[in-house]
């Protein structure tokens, strides 16, 4: 199997496993649209994948699997900080719920007192 078609049919499987997700609720619109975008830049860099080699050979790489590994080296990079970055901040709201159902915890004994 040619190997453009390969990468269309993996990015339009990956694609539809996102959408099928997204309509059992299983993953939100909000985290599913970044890896749509990246599916279809997928199936759009296979299709026209001169422009890839292209774009490669201008930043310097002398082949495009180099340049595919450095990108998908980075992209995975900024998926973990993105994702540290949520749940940092979703331990702070977990703290702050918790210290709010401490406090009515509290407002409810006085009350039954």
């Amino acid at each position: 199997m040619n190997v453009r078609l390969l990468s269309i049919l993996l990015a339009s499987v990956f694609f539809l496993i996102i959408i099928d997700l997204v309509r059992r609720e299983k993953l939100t619109f909000k985290y599913a649209a970044g890896w749509l975008g990246i599916t279809l830049l997928g199936i759009l860099l296979a299709v026209f994948d001169k422009f890839l080699s292209g774009f490669a050979a201008k930043l310097g790489f002398q082949l495009t699997s180099n340049f595919i590994f450095f990108t998908v080296s980075c992209g995975l990079i900024s998926l973990s900080l993105i994702l540290t970055i949520f749940l940092g901040q979703q331990n702070s709201r977990n703290d702050r719920m918790a210290q709010k159902i401490a406090l009515l915890e509290n407002e409810l004994q006085k009350i039954k007192r």
